[in-house]
C-alpha cells in the first residue's frame, strides 16, 4: 500500500525543481498520486476495507487541493505537471 523510500526518492528527484526540492507541490503531488494509484489496487482485491478508503478520499482531496494551488500560481507548471502524470483525460 505505501510507497518504499526508493521510489519516493525517485519521484522527489523526478519531479523536483532543485536539488533537495521536497515541498514543491509537483514533488507532493506526484508522491500523492503513486500512493493513490497503490491504493487503488489494494481495492480490486480488498473491496470491503473501508478504514483505508477513508484514508484514499483524503488523499484524493489534498491531492486536488495541491493542483488547485499549482493552477493559481503557475499555469504552465500545472499544465506540464498533469500531462507528465496522465491526471487529464
Amino acid at each position: 500500500m505505501s510507497i518504499t523510500a526508493e521510489r519516493k526518492q525517485a519521484l522527489v528527484a523526478e519531479y523536483a525543481n532543485k536539488v533537495g526540492d521536497t515541498g514543491s507541490p509537483e514533488v507532493q503531488i506526484a508522491v500523492l498520486s503513486e500512493r493513490i494509484s497503490n491504493l487503488t489496487n489494494h481495492f480490486k482485491s480488498h473491496k470491503k476495507d473501508n478504514h483505508s478508503r477513508r484514508g484514499l478520499l483524503k488523499m484524493v482531496s489534498q491531492r486536488r487541493r495541491l493542483l488547485d494551488y499549482l493552477k493559481g500560481v503557475d499555469q504552465n507548471r500545472y499544465q506540464t505537471l498533469i500531462k507528465k502524470l496522465g491526471l487529464r483525460r
